[in-house]
């Protein structure tokens, strides 16, 4: 993620497979991924509405979809806006490109890889919210320099991200719930939204729930959720 100091290149990921992919996801890989990747090696338009084959009036971004559940409700629910969504986790691009065909989504685009990447490649105020849902929490101290919530990181999300746009950010780790929001708060570029405790309690109207949001609550950890707003 740092996009401020391009010399510096971090992982923010762990491992990039987990079990074989079935024969139907293996195919989509080799179909479907190649027509909706964004190609990293030209440079992003000026616009970026127009990666989408169909007009949209504004893009999003997920960072890190996992099981792809939310990032696939939210392209079914708002045909208008443009999904990018990024993982570098083999599986999960897997559980997107199959929902994506299933459904027939054109109204989102995926970048398969670090999404330190991606950051880099997109233009100043391109995205209008990015979603940043259970991330891996990292949670040996000495492992925290690979949490995604960075000082440098953030720079580049509020790069991307138009004044006034959002980025959520949901844990069930209370101790990177405390992390994170102490970084965000020293972040110039951004305002916590919360005016009570339950803003951050409870989950945003819009939200379907992700399977890891699903686990947390059956083994007894409760989600925060945070909306910072781009100044």
């Amino acid at each position: 993620m740092d996009r401020d100091a391009p010399t510096t290149k971090r992982a923010f990921f762990g491992r990039r497979k987990g079990h074989a992919l079935k024969p139907r996801q293996a195919a989509l890989f080799e179909s479907l991924l190649p027509r909706l990747a964004l190609d990293l090696a030209k440079p992003a338009p000026a616009d970026v509405r127009t990666i989408f084959p169909t007009p949209v009036d504004e893009v999003r971004l997920e960072i890190g979809f996992g099981g792809a559940e939310h990032l696939i409700a939210q392209a079914q629910s708002r045909t208008n806006v443009g999904f990018i969504g990024t993982d570098a986790f083999v599986n999960a691009v897997a559980k997107a490109l199959t929902a994506i065909e299933e459904r027939a989504l054109v109204n989102v685009r995926l970048h398969f890889g670090d999404a330190s990447e991606l950051l880099a490649w997109l233009p100043d105020a391109a995205v209008s919210r990015i979603d940043l849902l259970y991330p891996d929490p990292w949670p040996k101290r000495r492992h925290w320099k690979r949490r995604f919530i960075q000082s440098d990181s953030l720079k580049q999300l509020a790069r991307i991200l138009k004044a006034g746009g959002e980025l959520r950010f949901a844990t069930d780790i209370a101790d990177y719930a405390a992390y994170a929001l102490a970084r965000v708060l020293q972040a110039e570029e951004f305002a916590w939204t919360a005016t009570c405790a339950d803003d951050w309690r409870n989950p945003w109207p819009d939200f379907a729930g992700t399977r890891y949001e699903a686990k947390a609550k059956r083994e007894g950890r409760k989600p925060a959720y945070f909306t910072f707003r781009r100044e």
